[in-house]
């Protein structure tokens, strides 16, 4: 009855972009025509979200101008970090989608849909995203949220935001990768439910609420809170085999291995592979790492 249903989107066009490019077969990811690999070795997330928001890789003074504008939009209106705090027992996920909600009450662009306004409030929310997380991770903690500093990259100032200390050099050059490499995936579910939601000519901000929300799904971004689940169950890497085994017995899925377009290799997997090792021996947890290692 449903053979001819294109699950989960497979093989639907549903518009053209320049924004990337995915093949799957190969395991090639493109943003904006670079390579993800030459993205990864020679660039940093803010020099890639600018290119990915203007459409070409920024002369220096252009960076220099949006890392200004993103350090002047960090700061939180008092009122979300009061949402944040009524809410912060929830999962973090649907905070952060609420304080994203919250947002648009305070942004002076929110009615605009021109394209400099959505530019605009899409530089805020890169900003301010992360400024919610990190006060989050505080307050559910029983703590102050950290207030951003203006001298620290978009990865500093996050690690530093979630710690109340100076971040290593390997942990901050390790979330600047995983920022950069998590920039933009075409049309993914997330991204697909945020343009149904634009498409309706709504705002910015309930686009990316509408994304957030799907985002959460366990099918979805909701897949790497599952591997941690996963890693954490079995506690051991000699223990690895056995718990795999176990699933498969089951028919049980192993999440979160790589994107599902992807048949070969997941092309954001080999950078992040190295610094997780890495980061993992500094701060003494790399049976983290190697759990995952013998899992894949």
């Amino acid at each position: 009855m449903d053979a001819g249903l294109a699950r989960g989107l497979k093989d639907v066009v549903l518009d053209t972009t320049e924004s990337s490019f995915i093949d799957g077969e190969e395991g090639i990811l493109l943003y904006r025509g670079y390579t993800i690999h030459d993205l990864a070795q020679n660039s940093n997330f803010e020099e890639v979200c600018y290119l990915l928001l203007h459409g070409a890789l920024p002369k220096q003074d252009q960076l220099d101008q949006f890392r200004g504008r993103l350090i002047a939009n960090r700061t939180l209106a008092p009122q979300v970090i009061d949402v944040i705090r009524l809410v912060k027992k929830a999962h973090p996920m649907d905070v952060l989608r609420t304080a994203a909600s919250a947002l648009a009450a305070f942004d002076p662009d929110v009615d605009d849909n021109s394209r400099d306004a959505n530019i605009r409030k899409s530089e805020r929310l890169t900003a301010q995203i992360a400024t919610i997380v990190a006060a989050h991770h505080r307050i559910r903690q029983g703590e102050e949220p950290v207030a951003p500093r203006k001298d620290l990259n978009h990865a500093a100032n996050f690690l530093y935001m979630l710690e109340d200390k100076e971040p290593s050099q390997e942990a901050v050059e390790a979330m600047d990768l995983d920022f950069l490499l998590h920039a933009e995936h075409g049309a993914n579910a997330s991204a697909f439910a945020a343009r149904v939601t634009a498409s309706t000519l709504s705002d910015m901000h309930s686009s990316i609420v509408t994304a957030i929300g799907t985002l959460k799904g366990p099918l979805h971004g909701g897949a790497a809170e599952a591997v941690q689940k996963m890693t954490s169950e079995i506690g051991d890497p000699s223990r690895a085999d056995a718990y795999i085994k176990q699933k498969l017995a089951n028919k049980e899925r192993i999440m979160g291995f790589g994107h599902r377009v992807y048949r070969a290799e997941d092309p954001r997997a080999r950078h992040m592979r190295e610094v997780s090792k890495v980061l993992g021996e500094k701060l003494g947890h790399s049976e983290w790492y190697q759990i995952l290692n013998q899992v894949e």
